[in-house]
């Protein structure tokens, strides 16, 4: 199986930045990395006035859509396909997963928080169990809790390394 790991966290709270600055990090490092965000709502990904619509509409089990720099695959998901089947499919060849979402999801998850003053939510490791959180408010996490700081993100890799590809790097 695959390695991955949900990044989770309310809505701004710096979940695609963060993911965003810990590619290019792995990728230095040698490793494969592929990334998968949670659209919680069915998302048209290829609007209805496009070919790549058109040719999934007609029925294509698989639509390709090919630029010059750069290319994209739609394919229709079966929702009684295991999200990690989904997963380890999708990105054979990867070392590594980041997952942007998918809090109810079977993978380890990191909480991405970050504090907006008096109103700002309760964090989701409450409800949720997570392996770690990225934030600059440790006190507002249970006792025990790996916080992890957002302006570090080489400790970030290093902790995933350690954690999910079981590897320590002198």
């Amino acid at each position: 199986m695959i390695p991955a790991v949900s990044f989770i966290g309310q809505g701004g709270s710096g979940k695609t930045m963060l993911i965003a600055r810990l590619v290019p990090l792995l990728r230095a490092r040698g490793h494969r990395v592929g990334t998968a965000k949670h659209a919680p709502h069915s998302a048209t990904l290829d609007l209805a006035d496009k070919d790549s619509f058109r040719h999934r509409a007609a029925g294509a089990e698989r639509t390709l859509v090919v630029a010059e720099s750069n290319l994209a695959l739609f394919s229709e998901r079966d929702p009684e396909e295991p999200l990690e089947r989904t997963i380890e499919r999708t990105f054979a060849g990867c070392d590594l997963v980041l997952l942007e979402g998918f809090k109810r999801g079977p993978f380890p998850k990191i909480e991405v928080y970050c504090p907006r003053g008096q109103d700002a939510p309760r964090p989701l490791c409450w409800e949720i169990e997570v392996i770690a959180a990225v934030t600059t408010a440790r006190d507002l996490f249970p006792p025990g809790t790996r916080v992890l700081s957002p302006a570090e993100p080489l400790r970030i890799v290093e902790f995933l390394e350690q954690r999910l590809l079981g590897e320590t790097r002198a």
